[in-house]
């Protein structure tokens, strides 16, 4: 089961690459575990020092991780790190390989499932990975 709060949905598809100069953006998804269920609440958002270009992001910022931290701290270590988010300049996105390459490194890390969002210029493609289950379940979501 997967929650995502609706005001940050909206606040995420704000990064949709709907000009041909708007760059990639991306960030960190938060949220919280119970059981099979997870409720994703919070993301982090580009900063300056992220690398931004029309086919590409790169999260450089030491800000996400310490935001994650910071927020981890301040709910009792309950709001856990639970995947990542970024954008395609695509109508209909779907993972590169380097994004599948990257998501693997990621999820060999974790012991649960991690949730990935691609948001696209006119729906969003949501994929939940674990170590022995990779990219199996994904859907697009027009909005």
């Amino acid at each position: 089961m997967l929650l995502i709060e609706a005001t940050l949905l909206h606040r995420l598809e704000e990064f949709r690459q709907v000009k041909a100069t708007t760059p990639e953006s991306g960030g960190i998804l938060m949220g919280y575990r119970r059981g099979i269920h997870t409720h994703i609440t919070e993301a982090t958002f580009p900063v300056h020092e992220d690398v931004r270009r029309r086919f590409g992001f790169v999260r450089r910022a030491e800000h996400h991780t310490l935001l994650a931290v910071q927020r981890w701290h301040e709910t009792d270590e309950t709001l856990d790190y639970v995947g990542e988010w970024h954008t395609h300049p695509e109508d209909y996105p779907s993972p590169s390989s380097i994004d599948l390459v990257h998501w693997r490194k990621i999820v060999r890390t974790s012991p649960r499932q991690m949730v990935f969002l691609i948001i696209g210029r006119v729906s969003i493609w949501l994929g939940i990975i674990t170590e022995n289950d990779v990219a199996r379940i994904h859907f697009s979501i027009e909005t």
